[in-house]
């Protein structure tokens, strides 16, 4: 991952120019330590702060083509770059100055104008700025995996930054780059946004009729990760444990290992969580088995509570979900970063593809079941994949997530939902996911132990140790009065907070980022273990106890809430300790 900071249309002199622009990219600085590059062309200026995956030695940007026309600064990875320049019609068409794969963005533009963006496979946020005409052109990749943000400045300028902090103390007014779409100086004479990225199952009247091919799962999910195993670097896996990172542990491990090419012939594999938490020793057994060099690291709560402030400031967001599942990721980066890894691979996407989360099991039709995944994808930007891009590029590390590989959503969202649906059959009851276990249920080469295949889904937050949620609420409900709770609307009347713990990060949201421009790039709403409000009324029981936990899905998770029971000897927060419902509403959180 890399920061982009750029500024368009301003009324600064060249020199104030460059000087705001770098005083506001070093607040990128994390994301990109390796090096810094900064240009300004008359009233625009283009900066980037590189984090070198590809090409270390010769990928420097801004990228200049060679008649110095068209300067392009991205932040993320275009994995199919020789596929492209092939296609271009190799150096007879366009020579490449590095190795960057991201350089293919100018040939592509010079052959395919602003069409360009169709053949593009990865995760990237960038700026194209044509001197030619001095137009430029801003795009998002079609998930939102890759942060970007838009600002408007009170002399008609604007800017566009990987992360809000570059942009919050300078413009009038902050945004949200829309995920799948680009702004064109050019549209309309104006500049706007227009949607790059429209698959057929965006379509709100479509339905899936294509029943599911559990070999062409597969097949497309293991070259999902294969393209995303191109590095220069030192890289890894994170592993929780669960059905999701274990499956990309697993494809990466035998596609490394039979690649006499490859540079790092160990894969190493890193988890997180509190003492004896279930993904600690569920990763461990999948590491074993899939054979990576695995590292497991323990957090205290003390440790998390520490790092919740920095955690906010980085994320960007007071979403109560993502906080609590960003602080250990947070944590985790840190130490990858000490062993010089630059660049892991996730597990994120696969419970929104496949209706993972434990709510779906109430699911009253397919027509619900495929809404709900669509929605869920369409807003996993603003939780899943600003967690993962956020938490780790705070410390210089980069996450590449092959669930939401583009040409893999369009084989798993067209798939008859029916197929996804958690009901009973021949065998028993058919649980969450059960096409994806099932692609890679293969007893003559197992891909993992059937006990980790066949896993119930544990929900980020809550598999590095129930305790940690439970001391998060407990800290909140200390330090939040209830005569200053009580007074929460006043305060904050647009997302008001509806529990302490919620009023806790959102303070601290506050006091880093205090225009209500900012609070409104966070969504809101009432949810049901990661639901969105759709999914509310599927159930009775859902109502009047929202929690984004997954233990709040009762009879469906093993440890789920039960009205009437406490904690007993095994202790708050345990594996197997039942917990009261309290009825309060959560923030939403639609994630992990």
């Amino acid at each position: 991952m890399c920061g982009i900071l750029a500024i368009f249309r301003s009324s600064l002199s060249e020199a104030d120019l460059r000087k705001i622009m770098i005083q506001n990219a070093l607040k990128l600085r994390h994301r990109g330590p390796d090096w810094s590059g900064y240009k300004v062309y008359g009233s625009n200026a283009i900066a980037h702060e590189r984090l070198a995956i590809i090409d270390p030695d010769s990928g420097s940007q801004p990228l200049v083509s060679p008649d110095g026309n068209i300067i392009v600064a991205a932040n993320g990875e275009i994995y199919n770059y020789k596929e492209l320049y092939e296609e271009l019609g190799g150096i007879d068409f366009y020579t490449p100055k590095t190795g960057s794969d991201c350089e293919v963005i100018i040939p592509l533009y010079l052959k395919h104008g602003r069409d360009f963006p169709r053949f593009l496979r990865g995760m990237f946020s960038f700026v194209l700025y044509d001197r030619r005409d001095d137009s430029f052109f801003v795009l998002r990749d079609h998930m939102g995996i890759t942060p970007m943000y838009a600002g408007y400045g009170a002399d008609g300028s604007i800017w566009f930054a990987s992360e809000m902090k570059a942009l919050t103390d300078v413009v009038a007014r902050v945004d949200v780059f829309p995920p799948g779409h680009a702004y064109d100086s050019e549209l309309k004479g104006k500049g706007g946004f227009v949607q790059w990225y429209n698959p057929v199952w965006y379509d709100p009247t479509y339905l899936p009729t294509e029943r599911v091919e559990l070999l062409n799962i597969r097949n497309t999910f293991e070259m999902a990760v294969k393209r995303r195993m191109m590095s220069d670097v030192p890289w890894g896996v994170l592993l929780s444990g669960g059905l999701d990172s274990s499956l990309v542990a697993s494809i990466a491990s035998r596609l490394s290992g039979r690649d006499p090419n490859n540079e790092w012939p160990r894969l190493h594999s890193f988890s997180i969580g509190l003492e004896n938490s279930p993904d600690l020793a569920a990763a461990a057994e999948v590491a074993k088995f899939v054979g990576t060099v695995h590292h497991s690291y323990v957090f205290t709560v003390q440790e998390g509570m520490d790092a919740v402030r920095e955690v906010i400031y980085h994320l960007e967001t007071y979403d109560v979900t993502t906080v609590r599942a960003a602080t250990p990721m947070f944590l985790m980066s840190r130490k990858i970063k000490a062993r010089g890894v630059k660049m892991v691979l996730s597990g994120e996407g696969a419970d929104e593809i496949f209706g993972g989360y434990l709510y779906f099991h109430k699911a009253p039709d397919s027509k619900e079941f495929h809404a709900e995944t669509v929605d869920k994808l369409r807003g996993l930007f603003q939780y899943d994949c600003l967690r993962a891009n956020k938490a780790t590029s705070a410390w210089g590390v980069e996450v590449r997530v092959p669930f939401l590989d583009q040409d893999f959503l369009d084989v798993a969202m067209t798939i008859n939902p029916e197929d996804k649906m958690i009901v009973k059959d021949g065998e028993g009851r058919r649980m969450e996911k059960w096409i994806l276990r099932k692609a890679f249920d293969d007893p003559a080469d197992p891909y993992l132990p059937a006990k980790i295949l066949w896993r119930q889904k544990e929900q980020f937050s809550d598999g590095v140790g129930y305790g940690w949620i439970d001391a998060l609420r407990d800290h909140a409900n200390a330090d939040v009065s209830d005569k200053v709770f009580s007074a929460a609307e006043n305060r904050f009347p647009y997302n008001t907070p509806l529990t302490k713990e919620a009023y806790y990060y959102r303070d601290i949201f506050d006091r880093f980022f205090p225009s209500p421009s900012a609070a409104a790039t966070v969504p809101g709403g009432p949810s049901i273990a990661c639901s969105t409000p759709r999914a509310m009324e599927w159930d009775a029981s859902f109502r009047g106890r929202a929690d984004p936990s997954g233990r709040a899905v009762a009879a469906v998770h093993e440890s789920a809430y039960v009205e009437g029971f406490t904690p007993q000897a095994e202790g708050e927060g345990s594996r197997g300790a039942k917990r009261k419902v309290d009825g309060e509403p959560v923030q939403n959180g639609k994630d992990k």
